[in-house]
């Protein structure tokens, strides 16, 4: 006797696809939720803000190019497949040389510049 696959309602996320959807960089858009947590793509290049989330961790993993996260005690690299976790608290600035695609991890309502306000500042729970 043979087993069925149950099936799920949605198809899985093509994280590659949905970040080419984007159209403007430092803009992430949801990509699916679990439970508070939220999974963006967003398209990046050149530098960011520097910001903090006091009250949250937030992640980052490269899907394409490479990722610097500059910390004021130094900097990390992230490539392709690599994931890194900044701590709550932690100021940080994200960067990129070239072109970067990433996902990030964070709970939902997060904004993008922390408490830093200005033109980075992405609208929130926006789909894609």
């Amino acid at each position: 006797m043979s087993k069925l696959c149950h099936q799920q309602s949605s198809v899985p996320v093509n994280l590659a696809h949905k970040a080419s959807l984007i159209e403007q960089q430092w803009s992430p858009r949801v990509v699916a939720e679990m439970n508070d947590y939220q999974f963006k793509v967003v398209r990046i290049e050149g530098e960011f803000i520097w910001h903090s989330h006091p009250e949250t961790d937030e992640a980052f993993l490269v899907l394409e190019g490479t990722l610097r996260i500059d910390l004021r005690d130094g900097c990390v690299y992230v490539n392709p497949g690599e994931l890194y976790v900044v701590p709550r608290g932690v100021e940080h600035r994200t960067a990129a040389e070239g072109e970067a695609k990433l996902m990030m991890i964070e709970p939902r309502g997060i904004v993008n510049t922390g408490h830093e306000d200005g033109e980075r500042t992405a609208l929130n729970d926006v789909w894609i």
